[in-house]
């Protein structure tokens, strides 16, 4: 067993704020948290005096290991553009977990990821859930398939418009995944008539249709943000919008059917006209509106490091910070549907904790110590 004592914990529950506290930890769960945690004899215990406790950080929409920082083309495994509809890819399959980038999202206290596929295609393929640190990679596969991933707007058309294929318009890519989603709903009327070939493409789509997976939806602008709710509103799909650049320009519609939003990259300039709304201001806009959503880095767009910059950015353009806390960790999680499990430090959780030598949000916090599923890592690169 394993205590943390004497920090301020921030349990991003109903429990709030809880100074001078013990977590008590077994295995990879949380035993206990409060002011009067009993600690069994022969604990190893960590002294948290002054110090900042949370849950580990969620970014929850990434691309570790899938696009890697260092090794471009060898490391480059995002986008299969050889098919604009390719929902029977995996994330998972294309991941490398010696990718620099997970030490580099554990050393600053982010636990859990969603690493997606990329947006070139209209449909790209299954996301996975994944723990950013464990004694071997496949401990640190949380699901291999959490969600699909799509696209609207410029990059599908973009991509294959250059290769005289569709989709060349807005028109194409939004007719090509209705189409998909059309057919797989027929075919979970008629399965006996599906060859096997067919039946493993259409599989995820089906999945989605049956609300066993959320369609994770790549929409910057408006326009096609409205598409993607009318997509969803003809099929009955669960949806989370993805980047929502102009989110906040259409917040009503997605507050009315409670859609949410993985906002960001939100560090980065305007390099294409999709971005030209991209502001810090967004994340409060969406909140007054009733818009639940989370930070994204989408790294390597933003490195997955500065998640919490992110958070502490949008505070500085009025957000609250309790909902700036809770946007990369307990809403992330729900988000992602793992409220049950992460993003929160509560008996029963899974023991994803970070100590901070400050408070999470400030450009000086550092994590010194991190645990993943109740293990304890260690920045050996500090003093």
């Amino acid at each position: 067993m394993l205590a943390i004592r004497g920090g301020r914990v921030y349990t991003m529950s109903a429990a709030g704020v809880l100074n001078n506290a013990t977590v008590l930890i077994d295995g990879d769960r949380i035993k206990a948290v409060g002011f009067d945690v009993e600690i069994p004899a022969g604990c190893e215990v960590i002294e948290a005096a002054d110090k900042h406790v949370c849950p580990g950080l969620i970014d929850a929409h990434c691309h570790l290991g899938l696009e890697e920082e260092v090794y471009r083309v060898e490391g480059d495994d995002l986008n299969e553009t050889t098919d604009p509809l390719t929902p029977y890819l995996m994330a998972l399959d294309g991941i490398n977990f010696w990718d620099i980038g997970f030490t580099d999202a554990v050393r600053a206290g982010v636990t859990t990821v969603l690493v997606l596929p990329g947006s070139a295609n209209v449909i790209g393929g299954q996301a996975a859930l994944l723990k950013t640190w464990g004694p071997r990679p496949l401990d640190m596969v949380y699901r291999s398939s959490w969600g699909l991933k799509a696209a609207l707007g410029e990059n599908p058309k973009r991509v294959y418009g250059s290769q005289n294929k569709a989709p060349r318009t807005r028109m194409a890519s939004a007719a090509m995944l209705r189409e998909a989603f059309y057919v797989a709903a027929k075919s979970l009327d008629q399965p006996k008539d599906l060859k096997a070939k067919d039946e493993f493409e259409q599989m995820p789509l089906g999945k989605v249709l049956q609300g066993k997976m959320p369609l994770y939806i790549h929409v910057h602008r408006a326009d096609d943000i409205l598409t993607a709710l009318r997509l969803k509103d003809e099929f009955g799909i669960d949806m989370v919008i993805q980047h929502g650049t102009e989110a906040f320009m259409v917040a009503d519609e997605l507050a009315a059917r409670g859609v949410k939003v993985a906002l960001g990259p939100l560090l980065v300039n305007r390099a294409k006209v999709e971005l030209k709304e991209v502001s810090f201001r967004n994340a409060r806009r969406l909140h007054e509106a009733g818009v639940e959503f989370c930070f994204i880095t989408d790294h390597p767009v933003i490195p997955i490091q500065y998640l919490s910059v992110c958070a502490g950015l949008a505070v500085r353009e009025g957000l609250d910070e309790e909902v700036a806390m809770a946007a990369i960790t307990s809403r992330a999680a729900v988000i992602l549907g793992m409220q049950d499990e992460i993003g929160t430090i509560e008996e029963g959780k899974k023991a994803d904790i970070v100590i901070f030598s400050h408070h999470p949000l400030e450009i000086k916090a550092r994590a010194e110590a991190v645990l993943v599923g109740g293990r304890l890592w260690r920045d050996t690169c500090h003093g």
